[in-house]
């Protein structure tokens, strides 16, 4: 029976162990666990040789009897901002982009645009749309069958050409509910009638992306393609893990090795993998996972080497980026006691006068710590590696990291083994060695992280159970982090978001005093005072979600007018909220809502709007069935343009 690591049947109810870096001979001796953040080097492998004995000695100690199963809880800048300028029309209406966590920083979404065109993927088809004649002028089928139906994709765009991401299916639940999908990455030329220059297929599965002018930089996570024997009935887990181990040790490198399916605009396919002297690993490491980081320069397309990628023997869910770092974080899984290995002992006859036995010690469930590696991603090329480490805790998602004047903050919870308690902290890191530098404590003791922001030297966390501290931090020194300010209000803020000078913008839920949620609220905060950070305006829609809350892609908010977009769902109707946000508070203008689309029941089928964008004078927003344009000022319906 061939077994993946995240396709053996027993994965969805056990997590696997996961790598735990521990400092270097070279580096200081750490401190007491409860408080370590120590630096992490990772080492290149030497050769093929070197990189099998290490991996198969890791990988037998993690392997249990069900396999390797997991639970998943996902100058040069100047030059090509500057070639994508003169790309572009001279009459190009001013235009929102994608909003992402950091400025120059690009992030694959379900739509682009670059004012003139507004391309998306609904369906397993590329569509381009003429912003002048609101009219699809040209379309690229790029799935077939059942497979179009299911194919989530995202997109990033850079003048001329585009690359369509498809994330795949790495999950058995998932696989089991729908077709499977291959993990791809599609390389679109949209200088006329779109076609395809090339497809990489990349073993694994897709993590994120991030895109600095014509370079973007693709993380996968892939683990061994090893074939495990077929238990039989009366097989003990002991005999299990045993013989899963033996299946370890024979392994041969290749069952490591991400391999890489490269096709051309030609149609030959070239394949590969990436070479044993381009995988590095940490001084401690489980074996059972590899991140790849594959790099494609849009404005020069496929070249000889390919994605040239790099991989490291360590796992990884969240994706952060800046101009000239990009940082892996590996959250801690959610652990279920697994049985440890079991050694023979000698037979001990009984005494005369047995005592009671002791009960079994309760299995002990490691701590959460998250791993983070950092890479060089300033030069063309491949990434270089800087540095790794770790913390106590698990992020909330990439606004959960921050890089700062030569720092990382790294904004974690830290829940107790028995789950009954947790509290979270800031950690401060140094960017070029990962070493701790500080770190701030305390916040929130029995709830856990619903957003953070770092703006500059200051930092805003909002933790929740039943109110809302949003607290207010200094982190001027980096050696000295601290909490200057605390509000505490009903709800939660589940995205912030800078709104102006002394300004933060919060999306989230509005809740009872005894923690229930109640709908979506929108809360302006003047956070001018770092020690009394005040609301001045809140506004809430009973019984209501947005998918803002959740993914920021989702908001819109455009300084120049005030104008904010969010997604709304309420009862059995769906649409866009439209926002006045300004330096007093906040207004609702209007909702925006798609046509419907027959009916489901006895109910009419109303499309859920996902995206906003401001081009010109109008609103455009785009759902699976759509994209509708809007006067942004009366929000008088201008014109609807089907996607199916």
């Amino acid at each position: 029976m061939k077994t993946l690591i995240r396709t053996a049947a027993t994965a969805a109810a056990l997590a696997t162990v996961t790598a735990a870096c521990t400092s270097s001979a070279e580096d200081p001796a750490p401190a007491p666990r409860k408080t370590t953040l120590g630096a992490v080097r990772l080492v290149a492998y030497s050769d093929c040789g070197d990189l099998l004995a290490g991996l198969r000695e890791r990988t037998a100690k993690n392997v249990s009897a069900y396999g390797f199963g997991r639970v998943v809880p996902v100058a040069r800048m100047q030059e090509d901002t500057a070639a994508m300028t003169a790309n572009a029309k001279a009459d190009t209406p001013e235009h929102s982009t994608t909003n992402v966590h950091e400025a120059g920083v690009d992030e694959p979404d379900l739509v682009k645009t670059d004012g003139n065109r507004v391309i998306t993927v609904t369906g397993g088809t590329l569509r381009v749309i003429d912003t002048a004649t609101r009219k699809v002028t040209s379309t690229l089928k790029l799935t077939e069958g059942d497979e179009r139906v299911f194919a989530p994709a995202d997109l990033l765009l850079f003048g001329n050409r585009a690359l369509v991401l498809f994330r795949g299916y790495g999950d058995m639940m998932v696989k089991s509910i729908a077709p499977p999908g291959d993990t791809r990455y599609v390389l679109i030329d949209l200088a006329a009638e779109p076609k395809i220059l090339g497809t990489v297929k990349p073993q694994g599965s897709y993590v994120d992306a991030r895109m600095v002018g014509s370079t973007i930089r693709i993380v996968t996570r892939s683990q061994p393609e090893i074939e495990f024997p077929q238990p039989k009935n009366e097989t003990s887990e002991a005999e299990m893990i045993k013989a899963n181990q033996e299946a370890v040790r024979k392994a041969p490198v290749d069952a490591w090795l991400p391999k890489i399916e490269i096709t051309d605009a030609s149609g030959t396919v070239r394949k590969d993998a990436v070479k044993c002297e381009r995988v590095s690993h940490p001084a401690d490491y489980t074996g059972t996972s590899l991140l790849t980081v594959h790099t494609l320069d849009l404005a020069r397309g496929l070249t000889a080497a390919g994605t040239d990628p790099i991989s490291l023997a360590a796992d990884g869910d969240i994706v952060y980026g800046t101009g000239a770092s990009l940082y892996v974080a590996s959250n801690p899984r959610w652990w279920w006691p697994m049985p440890m290995p079991i050694e023979e002992t000698p037979a001990v006859p009984p005494a005369e006068d047995p005592t009671p036995a002791e009960p079994s010690p309760t299995p002990t469930i490691p701590p959460e710590e998250t791993e983070i590696h950092r890479f060089d991603v300033a030069a063309p090329g491949p990434p270089s590696y800087v540095a790794s480490g770790k913390v106590q805790g698990r992020l909330l998602n990439q606004y959960s990291l921050s890089e700062h004047d030569g720092h990382l903050r790294v904004a974690t919870t830290l829940n107790s083994a028995d789950g009954k308690s947790s509290s979270s902290a800031v950690h401060v890191l140094k960017a070029d060695s990962m070493a701790k530098t500080g770190e701030v404590g305390g916040l929130g003791k029995g709830e856990r992280i619903y957003s953070v922001r770092f703006i500059g030297p200051v930092g805003y966390c909002v933790t929740f159970r039943q109110v809302d501290p949003l607290y207010t931090l200094d982190l001027r020194d980096p050696a000295a982090p601290k909490v200057t300010g605390e509000l505490k209000i009903t709800g939660y803020s589940a995205y912030l978001h800078p709104g102006g000078e002394g300004r933060l913008i919060g999306i989230g839920q509005e809740a009872s005093e005894q923690g229930r949620t109640l709908g979506t609220q929108v809360s302006l905060f003047d956070v001018s005072d770092p020690a009394s950070p005040r609301r001045l305006s809140q506004l809430f829609q009973k019984d209501s979600g947005s998918e803002a809350e959740w993914d920021p892609h989702a908001f819109l908010y455009w300084p120049k007018t005030g104008l904010s977009v969010i997604p709304l769902t309420q009862q059995n109707e769906s649409g866009a909220l439209v926002l006045k946000i300004d330096d007093s508070g906040v207004s609702k203008v209007g909702m925006i809502k798609h046509p419907t689309q027959g009916q489901q029941g006895d109910i009419p089928y109303q499309p859920g709007i996902q995206r906003s964008m401001v081009i010109g004078t109008s609103i455009w927003t785009v759902s699976p069935e759509g994209v509708q344009v809007n006067d942004a000022a009366t929000l008088a319906s201008q014109a609807w343009i089907p996607l199916r």
